[in-house]
Order: structure tokens, then C-alpha cells, then sequence
């Protein structure tokens, strides 16, 4: 399975944006879908969007508008741009990639903490 590793979280005032990467230990090419997760304290993880090997995106509702996901095969990295942040986007935003959403790889997560 190939290793993934999440970038770009931190420490942003509500209303502020971040933009998260997820680098692959090897070419994304092939994968049929990556997702980004978030799980707050005390809360199940939970689905932020996903991305489509066709590049075909899907977003949870109250994510779209607001989060882009995209992907850069040639660096094998996956992003997502996140604008307009809210106290309650507070999370540990994990990637996800595999055949499946949901299964496969799982990234170690970084920290994204909104400050009202």
C-alpha cells in the first residue's frame, strides 16, 4: 500500500484559509480514489471530500463551496484548499487513498485548530 504522509496544518483565526497536502510514496496515478477525513475530539471521523483518479470531485455538504480538493499527479500529492474556516473545521484531517473510499491507506493525520 503506498504511504502517505499530510502537510500544511496549523493555527488559523475563523474566516482564514490553510491548504493541506498529502505526498504518496509513489505515483497516485493509479489509485482510484484519495479523500481527506477529519476527526474532532470526541466525534467520529468523518468524510471532507474526495477525489476521482479522473480528477471527478464530491464534497460533504457543509464543506462544498467552502473546501476545493485537487491533484497533482506529477508530484504525487494530493491538496485541499480550505477557505473560510470555522471554529467547528477544527479536526485532525487525515488522507485516504485506495480502490474504495474509506479503505486503503491512511495518512498519520495533521492538526487544523480555528480560532474564534
Amino acid at each position: 500500500q503506498v504511504q502517505l504522509v499530510e502537510s500544511g496544518g496549523g493555527l488559523v483565526q475563523a474566516g482564514g484559509s490553510l491548504r493541506l497536502s498529502c505526498a504518496a510514496s509513489g505515483s497516485i496515478v493509479g489509485i482510484n480514489v484519495m479523500a481527506w477525513y477529519r476527526q474532532a475530539p470526541g466525534k467520529q471521523r468523518e468524510w471532507v471530500a474526495l477525489i476521482t483518479k479522473d480528477g471527478s470531485t464530491s464534497y460533504a455538504n457543509s464543506m462544498r463551496g467552502r473546501f476545493t480538493i485537487s491533484r497533482d499527479n506529477a508530484k504525487n500529492t494530493v491538496y485541499l484548499q480550505m477557505n473560510s474556516l470555522k471554529p467547528e473545521d477544527t479536526a485532525v484531517y487525515y488522507c485516504n487513498a485506495g480502490f474504495i473510499v474509506g479503505r486503503g491507506s491512511w495518512g498519520q493525520g495533521t492538526q487544523v485548530t480555528v480560532s474564534s
